[in-house]
């Protein structure tokens, strides 16, 4: 059994972690928020599951990096800046860093970089997320991850070749882009699709969240294969064993 303790607690995410990790059969080593004793939850845990903010990240790696315990960041909307700090973190420690714990939303990453890969730029990609009215981000942490696996596919650099927040004579479409659309409202716990439209045809791969419990439960599984790795950079593909 690992205990797995909780930074960022009290929110929804934290509560259903700790089902998450009673209905896995592991031990829930206890939870934090802000202001809370870190030092005394890394030391009660084998490994930590981080969901609370990126302003408390560096602080949260420096502590699992002190007290040399594995980590999972599932906090989103990083930027470069934290990125760089999580590299930091994996050369002392194993850190597992995604925009979503959800399996089916990684196996659908998988399968948009693979339909990806195997379409020409003839093939437009747009991404659309829709989300609860309380999410401060956009695009979702989620859909970064879906154009990053689009633009892996193609080889192409998603930073350079993506168009977001369309409003009022924008010109045509740029060839071989990849565009982000984001809706916020009510309870939704996460939507999304990623449209492939060619000439005549579409394809297109979505995934649907129904009830925040199975990001917890991809969460616990993370942070179960996590435990006894070497120190590095990991994401959900290696939890899926892809």
């Amino acid at each position: 059994m690992s205990r797995i303790g909780i930074i960022g607690s009290a929110g929804a995410m934290g509560q259903a972690l700790v089902q998450a990790i009673a209905a896995a059969g592991e031990t829930h080593a206890g939870g934090i928020d802000k202001d809370g004793d870190l030092a005394a939850l890394v030391s009660a845990s084998d490994v930590l599951v981080d969901f609370s903010s990126p302003a408390a990240l560096e602080a949260n790696l420096d502590a699992a990096v002190a007290g040399n315990v594995p980590i999972v960041v599932g906090t989103t909307g990083l930027e470069e800046r934290h990125h760089f700090l999580v590299d930091q973190a994996a050369e002392s420690i194993p850190v597992l860093q995604t925009g979503n714990t959800s399996l089916g939303v990684n196996m659908l990453v998988h399968l948009v970089r693979e339909a990806a890969l195997r379409l020409d730029e003839s093939w437009d990609i747009e991404i659309l997320e829709m989300h609860h009215r309380r999410k401060v981000d956009a695009p979702s942490g989620t859909a970064l991850m879906l154009g990053a696996a689009a633009a892996e596919g193609r080889g192409i650099a998603i930073e350079h070749n993506s168009e977001r927040g369309r409003d009022g004579i924008t010109g045509a479409r740029g060839r071989g882009a990849i565009g982000f659309a984001s809706l916020r409202g009510g309870t939704v716990a996460g939507e999304h699709s990623v449209i492939m439209a060619g000439e005549d045809e579409r394809i297109v791969l979505s995934h649907s969240a129904e009830n925040r419990s199975i990001f917890a439960r991809g969460a616990v599984r993370a942070a179960q294969w996590l435990t006894g790795q070497a120190p590095g950079r990991y994401d959900m593909a290696k939890v899926l064993g892809l």
